[in-house]
């Protein structure tokens, strides 16, 4: 099996998609090649006619792509119109589908340690496009009840609405008003881009109950000050670079309908630097 993949955006070059999925090529003796192709917003389409030339047999989407790119995609899969984004894309003989890896990939981790989620309280910061396959994870996933907590309530407001027509009770408050009241959940989620920069934890963890999961979507650093407090109240963790794995080994399958080589991903992705 050969061919040639792809991550596209802007900026790009700071992507470890690349290193990821070339480690699974090797560990699976595939000749594919995968590349970072910075494509600046507003280019989106003739973009994607470069890629369709060179004949891109598979790509991943990310900033500031996701949304526009269900406009472009021939096929969706139901988790794009779920989600409202595309992040995957497979480009069968010029026809292109699109997929949304988000929701599995942040859920993968929870599979992998075995932790049902089924009845418990949830509190997630943000509300962005991460925050909306969240909510829907944690809806299929039959959560108890969440709270969504976010700079521009809003847009809490409208996530909260969005996690009631999927069945999951949810309320929603600024993140001013979250105060310490992270005693009351036994899953928090930071799913904001505060850590990005070594910034503190959005929110006090003071009161975290040592039972808790605190979950950092933000995968550089390793150890956002979010995880970092988290450790200290003894929490159990799970780290960004465990969803970016979800959604690097959910792509593979897609693309080459093979079971992903999830060790060797993970080998790459904490050696390149994370």
């Amino acid at each position: 099996m050969s061919g040639l993949f792809a991550v596209i955006g802007d900026p790009i070059d700071h992507s470890l998609s690349p290193n990821i999925h070339s480690a699974a090529f090797r560990e699976l003796n595939l000749g594919c090649s995968y590349i970072a192709y910075r494509i600046p917003k507003g280019q989106l389409k003739s973009g994607i006619e470069g890629l369709k030339k060179i004949q891109v047999s598979g790509f991943n989407v990310t900033v500031p792509h996701k949304v526009e790119m269900v406009k472009h995609a021939d096929k969706l899969d139901e988790s794009c119109s779920l989600i409202g984004a595309v992040n995957t894309v497979e480009n069968k003989d010029g026809v292109l589908k699109g997929y949304n890896t988000d929701m599995d990939g942040f859920l993968d981790p929870f599979k992998k340690k075995g932790i049902p989620i089924k009845d418990l309280k949830v509190l997630l910061l943000g509300a962005g496009g991460a925050a909306r396959a969240i909510v829907a994870g944690f809806a299929k996933e039959k959560a108890g009840e969440i709270t969504i907590a976010n700079r521009t309530v809003q847009k809490a407001e409208e996530l909260s609405e969005f996690s009631k027509e999927n069945g999951l009770d949810a309320t929603h408050v600024g993140v001013a008003e979250v105060g310490d009241s992270a005693k009351n959940y036994d899953i928090v989620v930071n799913a904001t881009s505060v850590g990005l920069k070594n910034e503190r934890s959005p929110i006090s963890l003071d009161s975290l109950r040592g039972d808790a999961i605190v979950y950092d979507i933000v995968y550089m650093p390793m150890n956002t000050d979010f995880i970092k407090r988290a450790k200290e109240r003894g929490a159990r963790i799970i780290f960004g670079y465990e969803m970016l794995l979800g959604q690097a080994v959910r792509a593979f399958e897609i693309w080459h309908d093979v079971k992903a080589p999830y060790d060797a991903m993970k080998k790459a992705l904490l050696g390149g630097g994370v």
